[in-house]
């Protein structure tokens, strides 16, 4: 019941704000497609969840490898529809010709970041377990729905753009990291939602250099590397 009230909260956000937005700009918002980015968002969640318990763990272990690769399998479902597609998803290993001189730079920004968190606040000791599942699945299932499947949604919802640092930046591309940033600091619990700034800031701002590299390469290969770089170098240092 906790899970199905926080995701209640994060969608509310996410179409009061949205709705905002867009009427805004009303010739370049398609109310649409935000409920389909809500939608993808409801999905993603269940799948995380196991439907908030009701399915029985047939994985096991301590980390909760059933609820990503459920959440991947969906996702991928969604990219190779026609509506979403492969390509337009990120799911390409094609980079724009180009876009690397710019996008090594900034991935080395990243990495610096993270190395940065690592130090300055370092983990308990880690299990095989724990650097097995940090090395994959966040970033494997994480960027395709988020720099993937719900970039897309979201930037179908807000077509107007701004050019900044090489890359068209849309209230969709905002939002996406917003999204990210909630996933990981907004919950319910004991009767009342909570929000954790720190969480937040760690979480939303790398993800607006992940959806620089999505946006400025084509592809997710760079994002997919870079988040288990972040999410694994403090378990293996």
């Amino acid at each position: 019941m906790n899970g199905l009230i926080g995701l209640g909260g994060v969608l509310s956000l996410l179409l009061v704000v949205g709705t905002m937005i867009g009427l805004t700009d009303r010739t370049r918002f398609s109310w649409r497609w935000l409920l389909v980015a809500a939608l993808l968002v409801a999905v993603n969640d269940a799948l995380l969840t196991g439907f908030y318990g009701l399915l029985p763990n047939v994985i096991g272990g301590a980390w909760n490898w059933q609820g990503k690769l459920l959440a991947l399998a969906a996702t991928l479902a969604i990219a190779g529809s026609p509506a979403f597609g492969w390509r337009r998803s990120g799911l390409t290993l094609v980079q724009a010709p180009g876009s690397l001189k710019a996008a090594l730079p900034v991935a080395a920004i990243y990495c610096a970041f993270f190395v940065f968190i690592a130090v300055a606040f370092p983990g308990r000791p880690s299990t095989g377990e724990d650097i097995a599942f940090q090395l994959t699945m966040p970033g494997l299932e994480e960027e395709p729905f988020y720099r993937g499947v719900l970039l897309l949604a979201l930037c179908q919802a807000f077509t107007g753009t701004k050019r900044f640092l090489g890359v068209d930046w849309s209230w969709g591309a905002v939002l996406s990291c917003v999204m990210f940033g909630l996933a990981h600091a907004f919950s319910f619990s004991q009767g009342a939602f909570s929000f954790d700034p720190m969480t937040m800031a760690l979480t939303a701002l790398p993800s607006f250099i992940a959806v620089w590299l999505r946006l400025r390469t084509g592809s997710l290969l760079l994002p997919i590397l870079l988040h288990n770089f972040g999410n694994a170098f403090s378990l293996v240092v």
